[in-house]
């Protein structure tokens, strides 16, 4: 302790110090911890007993990654989901309870005062503030109780290893695979009955009045390999507008039938799905961020923080009166991205 470092006066004997009586720092109580080796050993073994428990709970969220993989259905997500928090929990958890234990039962707690120093410090201040370090080393005991230091440095070391698991499903740049969605020509507009599988029902142009909306997938989406993320990538919404109102323009005006229009329903800001139609503004909502997009100029984004139109899909009536995509999307569906572009760009 330095030279100016004072502890507590008694209560005859207060310092005064611009005008204020100093009432000093309270008596200091020893823990059982300070006076006990046995309980100091004790308390060791419970820090590193915690530690051990969040190496555990690091491993297990690894394990929990292979263990409960995702298959297409929404249970699988929510039992992968569960599993992962689990571990990420009693990891996290673990390491703070650790630490506070530790902090609270071996580290020295006797209180001191000392006068501020001048910043910047001398040579002798810099001298000083190393002398601290190491007695804050030497206090907190941390080069002397190898048990809990390596069982804290082992447990911190595994901690970023589920990060590496999340960030590898974030995969490659999409690339042209936002292109490639189901539709196709002939491939017929289909309600969405909600979850996987969904009830496939083809919609008639006739069932889509003026007002109404659908959320709308691809005929065939549940027997493909992977429906939830086919679903991801197509879900459309379907509208019908009085033509009057559209502003179509010359080259689309083959994509619509007689007002019922067909639009993405992935969000391009962060791909939120766009499930709120205002049918007296024609607008569309993103319950996320509240990007707005109106459906009467091919869904321009006219509010919030989306960077560019809800791509259209093209659609025609096939000869049973059904609803059908001409093609696919000309442009990627989802959120936007620096290599953005249209097939028709490409294709010049």
């Amino acid at each position: 302790m330095s030279s100016n470092q004072h502890s507590g006066s008694t209560a005859g004997e207060l310092e005064v110090v611009n005008g204020f009586e100093n009432p000093g720092l309270p008596e200091h109580k020893p823990r059982i911890t300070d006076v006990e080796p046995a309980a100091e050993k004790v308390a060791e073994r419970q820090i590193a007993a915690w530690f051990l428990l969040s190496m555990v709970g690091t491993i297990w969220f690894i394990v929990s990654y292979f263990l409960f993989p995702l298959d297409g259905q929404i249970g699988s997500v929510r039992m992968q989901n569960t599993m992962l928090g689990i571990g990420l929990t009693v990891a996290l958890f673990s390491i703070g309870i650790g630490i506070i234990l530790w902090a609270k039962t071996l580290i020295t707690d006797a209180e001191v005062s000392e006068d501020r120093h001048s910043i910047p410090g001398s040579e002798e201040d810099q001298a000083i503030a190393i002398e601290i370090f190491n007695q804050a080393k030497n206090e907190s005991g941390i080069a002397r109780r190898p048990l809990i230091r390596n069982m804290l440095i082992a447990a911190v070391a595994i901690a970023p290893l589920p990060a590496i698991l999340v960030l590898r499903d974030l995969g490659p740049l999409p690339g042209n695979k936002m292109f490639e969605t189901l539709w196709g020509p002939g491939v017929r507009l289909c309600k969405d009955t909600g979850g996987v599988p969904s009830v496939e029902t083809p919609i008639k142009a006739s069932d889509v009045t003026i007002g109404s909306a659908f959320h709308v997938i691809p005929e065939g989406m549940n027997k493909s390999e992977d429906p939830l993320n086919e679903k991801a990538k197509a879900a459309v919404l379907l509208m019908r507008v009085d033509p009057e109102q559209l502003n179509t323009k010359p080259e689309r005006e083959s994509w619509q039938v007689d007002g019922i229009v067909a639009y993405s329903k992935i969000c391009t800001h962060v791909g939120c799905p766009v499930a709120l139609y205002e049918h007296q503004t024609h607008h569309l909502l993103c319950p996320c961020h509240q990007s707005t997009f109106d459906v009467t100029n091919h869904c321009k984004v006219i509010f919030g923080p989306a960077k560019r139109p809800l791509p259209q899909l093209p659609i025609k009536v096939d000869s049973d009166g059904y609803l059908v995509a001409q093609r696919d999307f000309t442009e990627p569906v989802g959120p936007s991205f620096w290599e953005v572009h249209t097939r028709e760009t490409e294709s010049r």
